[in-house]
């Protein structure tokens, strides 16, 4: 233990070495021997005279504690002492004071400066373990937020020379290439003679861990690609590395197995230094096997997507080709069930009729078939403009009027007057309405009826459906809504939803009798999707269905303008 005493008076400094003789105790008056001193030999007390006339207190002791953390400086003093001195030392010894007390006030504060050391070494060890926490926290997060093979050992690396500073890594992987990899991370440059010995040794750990068991991956010094990654290429390496200080661990999880990875440094690697190596390499191990899958989900997705194409291609060839040969067929009918190539008996004239409904219908399925695979395919066409969606209701109920009749059903339009200009494709309205309609007659018994009802609504007045949240949840302003319900057969609430699904058809003895592909309410919504709308559907069985689509307003021009730049 050290104790200094600052003093020009001969008799103090007598006196102080007298009562420290069991202390390493050095005297000295001048401020420049005062930190000759400290730096020489930094002491546990400081004792400074208050009478001594050669500097500012007030300034020496300041400067003292910027170089010394828990030195104890107590000031030699009488019985008056100034405030602006007070505020900054430790204590004070009062010149009235007997021998036994001083030492008593040295002793006690000896034994406050050995407490405060060892204080700050606790201190220091949970200030580097909180900061090594802080990192692997941090390094997780960073494992948590990608996916990618080579950044995870990127951060891995990185967690590494953090928290353990060390002079060069050696990681096998087999992840992120096509072949394994031998990644050197260095602090300073390595030769291709360091190198080579490099890849041997690591080849060597690799093998050493499947000691009579198969290895997962089989590699040699010709096979296993080097990655270099140097800090300070200015600065070499050399064989010495060898005799640095190592830790080795693989890199798994259970029986799958990442890679390796070797680390050096000069510096010996205590117990936690250890345990915090095991611990960052097998974190990476979690997210290194997720980001494997999602590399083999990638690819299988690549393939996925190369089928889709494939199939894709498929049915627009062969919609195409099936299309080619009806239209002559369909011209043909038409012109014997027209009479130009001589009278039709009755017999004849309904097996032509028979023949041309279904024409008329493979048509119609080969179009939706067409429609669906342009729609996926982000080819569909659409022919914007501002319109009223009377043209379109009353399009559609002429249309249907005879068909309605021919089996017995009722078919009315109540439509609101004035209804405000929607901007759309008004061939792909009445392709969605014309679908509803058509569903509406195939699903309802003679004598029953059809309505299409239209009107003008604020999304915070359309009618909460359980099923169709997220459709409703999206609109804001007014919207024209269509409706088309019918008294048929309805739908159990369970299929609901499904009735939008592709190729679905709803499971009765009525979907059997009446067929179809399942694609157009798919199409619909697809199609009233495309005009930044909804479709939605409320049924109950054996009471009928109610089809609605709601298609934003262009009440003002600039309302309008705005609808036109999110549909181009």
């Amino acid at each position: 233990m050290g104790i200094l005493l600052v003093s020009d008076s001969n008799e103090l400094t007598n006196k102080y070495k007298h009562l420290c003789k069991y202390y390493n105790f050095a005297a000295c008056f001048t401020e420049s021997a005062l930190f000759d001193n400290v730096e020489a030999d930094a002491p546990d007390i400081i004792l400074i005279d208050e009478d001594v006339q050669f500097f500012d207190i007030a300034l020496i002791i300041k400067k003292i504690r910027a170089k010394l953390e828990n030195v104890r400086i107590l000031l030699i003093t009488s019985d008056k002492i100034g405030k602006n001195i007070e505020k900054l030392v430790n204590g004070f010894i009062l010149n009235t004071m007997s021998d036994n007390l001083v030492i008593s006030i040295l002793e006690a504060n000896i034994r406050t400066k050995s407490l405060l050391d060892k204080l700050s070494v606790r201190n220091s060890d949970m200030a580097e373990s909180l900061y090594r926490l802080n990192v692997l926290y941090n390094t997780s997060s960073q494992f948590a937020g990608t996916l990618d093979i080579k950044k995870l050992l990127t951060y891995m690396t990185e967690g590494l020379d953090k928290s353990l500073s060390f002079d060069l890594t050696c990681t096998i992987s087999f992840g992120f290439e096509n072949e394994p990899v031998l990644i050197i991370n260095s602090l300073y440059d390595v030769s291709e003679e360091l190198i080579n010995a490099l890849k041997l040794r690591a080849i060597l750990n690799y093998k050493s861990l499947f000691d009579n068991k198969k290895i997962p991956f089989e590699i040699d010094d010709i096979n296993l690609k080097v990655i270099k990654i140097v800090k300070n290429p200015n600065e070499k390496f050399t064989f010495s590395i060898f005799q640095y200080d190592n830790m080795f661990a693989p890199i798994d999880l259970g029986d799958q197995f990442f890679g390796c990875i070797e680390i050096f440094r000069e510096k010996p690697f205590t117990s936690d230094d250890a345990a915090y190596f095991q611990t960052i390499v097998r974190q990476v191990s979690l997210p290194l096997k997720s980001a494997g899958l999602y590399k083999e989900i990638i690819e299988k997705n690549r393939e996925l997507e190369k089928l889709e194409q494939i199939k894709s291609d498929f049915i627009s060839i062969v919609s195409h080709e099936l299309r080619t040969p009806l239209t002559p067929i369909k011209n043909a009918l038409s012109i014997l069930s027209s009479g130009r190539c001589g009278d039709l008996s009755e017999t004849a004239s309904n097996f032509i009729n028979m023949a041309k409904r279904n024409v008329n219908n493979l048509t119609s399925i080969i179009n939706d078939i067409l429609d669906i695979n342009k729609i996926e395919a982000g080819k569909m066409d659409f022919n914007y403009k501002i319109m009223n969606i009377h043209t379109v209701i009353d399009n559609v109920k002429n249309n249907f009027d005879c068909v309605a009749k021919e089996h017995e059903i009722n078919f009315n339009a109540y439509e609101q007057d004035n209804l405000p200009d929607i901007y759309a494709d008004s061939q792909r309205l009445e392709q969605i309405l014309t679908n509803l309609v058509s569903n509406a007659i195939k699903f309802t018994p003679n004598g029953k009826s059809i309505t299409i009802k239209s009107e003008l609504k604020n999304a915070n007045e359309i009618e909460d459906n359980p099923y169709f949240k997220d459709e409703l949840k999206s609109l804001n302003g007014n919207y024209v809504i269509v409706s088309v319900t019918d008294e048929g057969i309805g739908m159990k609430k369970e299929n609901i939803t499904k009735a939008f699904d592709k190729f679905t058809q709803i499971e009765n003895s009525l979907t059997r009798k009446v067929g179809g592909t399942g694609l157009g309410l798919p199409i619909a919504k697809q199609l009233i999707k495309a005009h930044k709308g909804a479709i939605w559907c409320d049924s109950e069985e054996e009471k009928g269905s109610s089809f609605k689509f709601a298609i934003p307003v262009c009440a003002e021009n600039t309302e309008c303008k705005t609808i036109q730049k999110e549909l181009i």
